[in-house]
């Protein structure tokens, strides 16, 4: 198999996407966009990438490690960004040159055009498509024996023929090159065009000049080289992305209820028999086990999710849940929030920096912060812990089958024993030993007529 080395044009400012953000950077489905062709180059067995960064560098530590990185100083076109990335071509056979702000090129079409390219021994092969509508894009002219001839850009009135115009075939901005014909041809490229600038495309016809064979691939589905131009771009891409991401989890043995409504992220794991209920959102490096049943209206964050897991209606944060665990309904889980094998987080609980052993419930209206909550422990509805003194955090340790009182509160740091008990309504500033009860609240007092009286002081009059 062809190894190729991989230059990906990602230098261009971007200007029409109107951000302060780098055009490459804009996230598609949980992935910086140049991070998806790096991801197909690499797909592709490419042996080397390398990446073309314009004079901001703004891609200097935001590339996979591995990831070479040139500079076009001066942007002026695409010739000039691959003669920048040249002093990296040493020792390269192939070289495949595509564009970073195409995220939907696949590792497949990389490897069939670097093979394609191999088996035709021509110095230059041009990946092409034909569209209905091509307009705005190059065309290609072939010749008597159907190599390619030259690339002719319609990006001005003038720029082309009626005849060139009528060209269905285009440009699709992916090209192999042989190494040697790719660096003579950049040596003799000239910026004759209006703007001045050093198109790729423009090596072309200095190779057929050459006597060299420039040969084309055509590409049966133009949605992989669909180009980012603008934020329209970017959600038709970013739509095309996601229900390939959804068609892949559905075909390993994922239920997506209602893709429409459901977002998930090219990182997301999910394991089969897993079913995800509409308007759930599935973000960052989470990976749900298998049999869960995620939402509706649940989003999961870089979350890891063990087998048979149910979560409604909750938002979970870097958090882990273990096997048979239920989350929700109205559940937020915080970073190193921990819930073990068959614990239950309940409606309108939150869980930060907490442990809920097996079989542990939480069951609602609680606020469990920097705490170890025992095995089989049951806190009531309104169980706090007040972790933070003003100053600095601290944690509550709760022993295994304690069973809190509603309303409780717990004021860190405090232990409560194996098996103790809290009374409803306590404030427990001290620590309960195993088995024992804690009350901690004002003894009750009536205070007879106190209605009667406060009504004869409202109606007096005024001073």
């Amino acid at each position: 198999m062809t190894r190729p080395t991989v230059v990906i044009l990602a230098a261009g400012q971007g200007t029409r996407m109107r951000s302060a953000t780098p055009k490459v950077l804009h996230d598609v489905c949980g992935r910086p966009m140049v991070a998806w062709t790096i991801a197909a180059a690499t797909e592709a067995g490419a042996e080397k990438v390398v990446v073309v960064d314009g004079p901001a560098r703004a891609l200097d530590g935001r590339l996979p490690d591995g990831v070479a990185i040139a500079v076009q100083e001066d942007p002026r076109g695409t010739g000039d960004a691959v003669r920048a990335a040249a002093p990296q071509l040493d020792g390269a056979g192939t070289v495949i040159v595509l564009t970073g702000d195409a995220p939907l090129i696949t590792g497949e079409v990389i490897a069939a055009l670097a093979e394609a390219h191999a088996a035709g021994e021509a110095a230059a092969t041009m990946a092409t498509m034909e569209l209905d509508v091509p307009e705005g894009y190059g065309r290609v002219v072939r010749g008597p024996d159907g190599s390619v001839e030259r690339v002719v850009e319609t990006k001005a009135p003038g720029d082309a023929s009626p005849a060139e115009l009528a060209i269905r075939e285009v440009n699709t901005g992916l090209f192999a090159f042989e190494r040697r014909a790719l660096i003579e041809a950049l040596e003799r490229l000239e910026p004759d065009n209006a703007q001045g600038e050093y198109y790729l495309p423009g090596t072309i016809p200095l190779l057929h000049e050459a006597g060299r064979l420039v040969d084309a691939f055509p590409i049966e589905d133009p949605g992989v080289l669909m180009g980012v131009n603008d934020r329209v771009d970017l959600a038709a891409v970013r739509a095309v992305a996601q229900w390939r991401i959804h068609e892949h989890h559905m075909r390993a043995g994922v239920t997506i209820v209602d893709p429409a409504s459901t977002l998930i992220d090219v990182g997301v794991r999910i394991g089969r028999d897993s079913v995800v209920e509409p308007a759930s959102f599935l973000r960052g490096d989470t990976s749900i086990g298998e049999a869960c049943r995620i939402g509706p209206l649940t989003t999961l964050v870089d979350s890891v999710l063990a087998d048979r897991v149910a979560v409604p209606h909750s938002y979970l944060v870097d958090c882990e849940v273990a096997s048979d665990a239920s989350i929700g309904p109205f559940a937020y889980l915080r970073p190193a929030a921990r819930i073990e094998d068959g614990a239950k987080v309940g409606t309108f609980v939150e869980v930060k920096g907490s442990r809920i052993a097996a079989g542990a419930k939480v069951p609602h209206l609680s606020y469990i912060g920097d705490a170890d909550v025992g095995a089989g422990a049951n806190l009531g509805a309104a169980t706090i812990t007040a972790n933070y003194d003003g100053r600095a955090k601290h944690r509550t340790t709760i022993g295994r089958d304690v069973r809190t009182g509603v309303d409780t509160t717990l004021v860190a740091p405090v232990t409560v024993g194996d098996g103790a008990y809290t009374a409803a309504g306590s404030v427990i500033t001290g620590d309960i030993p195993p088995g024992a009860l804690g009350v901690a609240r004002e003894r009750q007092r009536n205070v007879e007529g106190y209605a009667e009286r406060k009504r004869a002081q409202d109606d007096e009059p005024a001073a």
